[in-house]
C-alpha cells in the first residue's frame, strides 16, 4: 500500500465512524506506525480534509444537525466535569472550547463530548495536563450543537443556575 493510498483509507475510515478512531487504532489497521498516522493526518489536514483531533482521536466535520450555539462560561478547573455534563445531559453535544490568549489569539481545542461517559474519559484525559481555562482565569467558549431551542435555553439555565454562564454585568 502507498502512502497516498493509506491516506485515502485513513479519510475513508473517520468518514464512516461514528465517533473518534485515535491514532493507535488507525495504525493497527494500517501496519504502520501511530508517527506516521499523525504525519498522515497532518498532510490530509493540509490538503483540506476537515480533520479535528479530540482527546479521544481523529473525527471528521461533518454537517451538523441541529442549532450551532457559543456560550461563555467563567468557572474553577474543578467545576470542568460538572459544567460539561450539564451541557451533555440537555442534549447538546459540546463541540470544542476557546479562550482568548493574551499572546497566540483565539485558541480552540476540539472536543466533541456527546455523553456522560464522554464526558469522564475527557476529564480522566485532562488529570494529565491543564485545560486551557486557566490561561485566561478559567473564562472560556464552547461550541455547542443543540437539537432544539428548548435544550439551549435548559443549558443556559443550568449553567446560570450553578454560576457557571459569564453574563454582561
Amino acid at each position: 500500500m502507498t502512502a497516498e493510498e493509506r491516506r485515502k483509507g485513513i479519510e475513508q475510515v473517520l468518514s464512516q465512524s461514528p465517533g473518534p478512531v485515535s491514532a493507535a487504532a488507525l495504525a493497527r489497521r494500517f501496519g504502520v506506525s501511530r508517527q506516521i498516522i499523525v504525519g498522515d493526518v497532518a498532510l490530509l489536514r493540509a490538503a483540506g480534509a476537515a480533520i479535528d483531533a479530540t482527546p479521544r482521536g481523529y473525527v471528521t466535520r461533518r454537517g451538523s444537525v441541529g442549532l450551532v450555539r457559543q456560550v461563555a462560561c467563567r468557572h474553577a478547573a474543578a467545576d470542568m466535569e460538572q459544567e460539561l455534563n450539564i451541557m451533555v445531559d440537555n442534549g447538546c453535544t459540546v463541540l470544542d472550547v476557546a479562550v482568548d490568549h493574551p499572546v497566540y489569539g483565539q485558541l480552540t481545542g476540539a472536543l466533541h463530548l456527546r455523553s456522560r461517559y464522554d464526558v469522564q474519559q475527557f476529564v480522566v484525559r485532562c488529570a494529565e495536563a491543564r485545560p486551557l481555562s486557566v490561561l485566561t482565569e478559567g473564562i472560556h467558549l464552547h461550541t455547542l450543537i443543540c437539537p432544539d431551542e428548548a435544550a439551549w435555553e435548559r443549558v443556559r439555565a443550568a449553567l446560570a443556575a450553578a454560576g457557571f454562564l459569564l453574563e454582561e454585568n
